[in-house]
């Protein structure tokens, strides 16, 4: 496993109460919902096309008629 690298946020504590209940939803912890939310917003400025587990990375096929 990766190191992680430990640090302070300072936040508002209306933006934490929102960050909580959407990461509840996302049966995520706060920490988790975080980072996903801060990787998505890298990987966007990377224009690389997020990844979402559980989902294939190819194209889907054809509908058929």
């Amino acid at each position: 496993m990766a190191v992680r690298k430990p640090f302070l946020l300072r936040i508002d504590p209306e933006l934490w109460a929102d960050l909580e209940a959407w990461a509840q939803d996302e049966l995520r912890s706060v920490n988790g919902q975080i980072e996903y939310l801060l990787r998505q917003a890298v990987q966007k400025r990377k224009g690389v096309q997020p990844s979402v587990p559980g989902t294939e990375t190819e194209k889907e096929p054809p509908e058929v008629s």
